[in-house]
């Protein structure tokens, strides 16, 4: 689980301001770190489904924010995956 504080660090990371949660570079982060907290469920728990769901839904919102984001600034995409630790 992604706490308040986790939230507002990757917003001051990724945002202009403090309060530019909703840009895309920030959603992107916050989603990536939700991801990454799951993965150690899905090691221990290999056959729970539901939430894999769940983690599907989240990886393909990803993609679809990264796709968006590459599309309507190139040059900031690069700097973005590589800070992130994606791979293209």
């Amino acid at each position: 689980m992604i706490t308040r504080e986790d939230t507002a660090a990757l917003v001051k990371q990724y945002g202009k301001d403090e309060k530019d949660a909703g840009s895309t570079p920030v959603q992107i982060a916050i989603l990536t770190k939700r991801i990454n907290n799951l993965m150690p469920h899905f090691e221990k728990h290999i056959h729970d489904y539901h939430s894999n769901r769940g983690l599907l839904k989240l990886i393909g919102k990803r993609r679809s924010l990264l796709k968006y984001y590459a599309r309507t600034n190139a040059d900031n995409y690069g700097d973005l995956i590589k800070s992130l630790g994606l791979r293209k």
